[in-house]
């Protein structure tokens, strides 16, 4: 699976879009752009921004990638990631 920074990146080459354009909707700088380039990972709320400026589903797109057989395997060998559920649940507060 590519990297959603790559699919990013590759979506604004299609369109015909510069850094700058892209930066400009995104309301940063052009560097923080090109790092967004190199991430395997991004912020939901932050594709949703960009999912709406480059009018295109990339929420849609990782989950037909998720569904694909290749990375249910690698989740199977242990090659994605895995959350540790514990860390995710609420802890017992005493007042």
């Amino acid at each position: 699976m590519k990297a959603i920074g790559t699919i990013i990146k590759e979506e604004l080459e299609r369109q015909e879009r510069t850094v700058t354009w892209f930066a400009r909707k995104l309301s940063c700088d052009r560097s923080n752009v090109y790092r967004l380039f190199q991430k395997h990972s991004i912020d939901t709320a932050l594709l949703s921004r960009i999912s709406v400026i480059l009018n295109r589903d990339f929420f849609a797109e990782l989950s037909e990638n998720f569904q694909s057989t290749k990375l249910r395997e690698d989740w199977d060998k242990g090659l994605v990631a895995k959350i540790d559920t514990d860390a995710c649940q609420p802890r017992n507060m005493t007042v």
